[in-house]
Parts: C-alpha cells; structure tokens; sequence
C-alpha cells in the first residue's frame, strides 16, 4: 500500500461551524511555544502551522509560553492532551550525555527545561500526546533516548535535511516513503507494511531509542520516523511521535488528517473521561 497526499474528505474536521456551546467542550491541546530574540526583546513564538493542526483535530490550542516545575501539574490539569511542536532549535546534548557538535546549529534551553520533566508527567497521567520533529526528539530524550547530531554523516543514513535555500513548498515537499511496522498505533490506522510519503526536514534523528518506546515506522535508511509509547510505560491509548511534518498543508494531506483525527478523538475521550459535562 502506497499513500500520497491528496484531497481529504469534504468536510475536514476544522471546518464545521461551532457555537459557544461545541467551543465550550471542545478538548485542550497544550502547545509548547520557542525562544526567540525579535530585535533587543525576547518572545515567546509558536508556528501558526501546529495552532492550525489542533484545530483540524477538532481541538482548542492553549499556546503555553514557558512553565515552572510548579506549574506543569496546573498546566496538564487544564489539558485533554498535548502537541509538541517542530522547532528550528535542537534539544541540548547535555541532556543525553554529549556536547554539542555543531555550535551554528541553534538551541533553545528554556523550551528543553520544562518540555523534557513534562513529558513523563502527561504519560503518567496517559493523556494523548502527539509530537512533531523536534517533539518527537524531546519524547526520546527525555525517556532516556539520545539522539545522532548530525544523520546525514553517520554511515549508513541518508542525508535528511532539505534544500536550504529551497521555497517552503519544496522543503516540505513529500522526500521520501516511511515504511509502518506491524502492532502499533500506524498499522491500526493504515497497515501494517504501509508504505507512506512524508517530508524530510531535520538534521538529527533517533540514534538510542529509549526504553519502553515502540518503532512505528522506519524510512528506508533504517532511520526511526515514529515511534509510540509501549503500553508498559503508559496507558495513553494515542501516544505517537512522528519525525516527518503532518501539520504542514495537513488539509490537504489525508495521511496527516488521519493523524490529526485520530489525535483529536483521543483527546476527546480523555476529556470526556476526566472532565464530563456534569462535573
């Protein structure tokens, strides 16, 4: 089986007409923002694409700045579920036991500060998580993982980045098939043995894949493009960590809404689970 963007279904979760009242249940996502200097200021950003993709999931986005270790438990009491984003920054080596390779590349330590400690505590509370490139990079690190800093020099792996100076259009654009691993969360919602074009834009990648963690899909390097939390580890019924981008132009792309409706309905559940109407 080969899938290739296409046109979703009519009607994309996102698009159907919601009153105060439908506003009022819908599930919240925590999406962590980055670091960013704009001029002499520091900023707090999160990419319009991933506030986009919560809501196609059906959702409600609550962008999170940074937080305390006080504050993580308040923040998750909020939530029905998490999305962590793609960032141009890397997860700190420090935290898997290496300097840095690389001193161009660009990082971001406040992000790294509270987004590893709530990674283990949201899978605690098995919420649904869904992370995205440097998030699924973050769910490996901070369960124990490490990752290579630089793929494309390690033998045997292609190169995974994108043109540098391509268009956004072409970055994105689907580089090449992952190939979905039988038992896991990708064979019950396309199957096992799938063969699924994706886009390829990271220089880094899984090289020790944590403890507990489940390959859900391997590019055809051998390279890790998804993996799922073991239900050893958590009991969250959607915990999946892609390396690719679903999120981009994810309307248009039916891998990437089924993804993304998959998510939703399990952030559904979880609120409808710990947050009914009558409480």
């Amino acid at each position: 089986m080969s899938v290739s963007p296409g046109r979703p279904d009519p009607q994309p979760a996102a698009a159907s007409p919601m009153n105060s009242a439908t506003l009022s249940r819908q599930p919240v996502v925590l999406v962590p923002a980055c670091n960013r200097m704009l001029g002499q200021h520091p900023f707090h950003v999160a990419g319009q694409k991933y506030v986009d993709a919560v809501r196609l999931a059906g959702c409600l986005p609550l962008v999170v700045p940074s937080a305390s270790p006080q504050e993580l438990a308040q923040l998750l009491d909020l939530a029905d579920g998490v999305l962590l984003t793609g960032s141009p920054s890397n997860v700190h080596p420090s935290h898997y036991g290496e300097e840095v390779y690389d001193q161009t590349l660009p990082l971001d330590p406040v992000r790294d500060d509270w987004t590893l400690p709530l990674i283990p505590q949201l899978l605690q509370r098995s919420m649904p998580l869904l992370a995205i490139c440097r998030g699924f990079q973050e769910t490996n690190v901070a369960l124990g993982g490490s990752l290579y800093q630089a793929v494309q020099e390690v033998d045997g792996r292609h190169d995974h980045r994108a043109p540098a100076d391509a268009p956004a259009e072409v970055q994105y654009g689907a580089a090449h098939t992952v190939q979905v691993q039988p038992g896991g969360l990708l064979a019950d919602l396309f199957e096992s043995g799938a063969q699924l074009r994706v886009n390829s834009v990271h220089g880094q990648g899984v090289n020790r894949l944590a403890e507990g963690l489940r390959v859900e899909a391997l590019a055809p390097d051998g390279l890790v493009e998804a993996f799922s939390i073991d239900s050893g580890r958590a009991k969250a019924h959607f915990a999946l960590c892609v390396q690719w981008h679903p999120e981009w132009r994810a309307a248009d792309n039916p891998v990437s809404m089924t993804l993304l409706r998959a998510f939703g309905a399990a952030c559904q559940e979880y609120r409808d689970t710990h947050r009914p109407p009558n409480r």
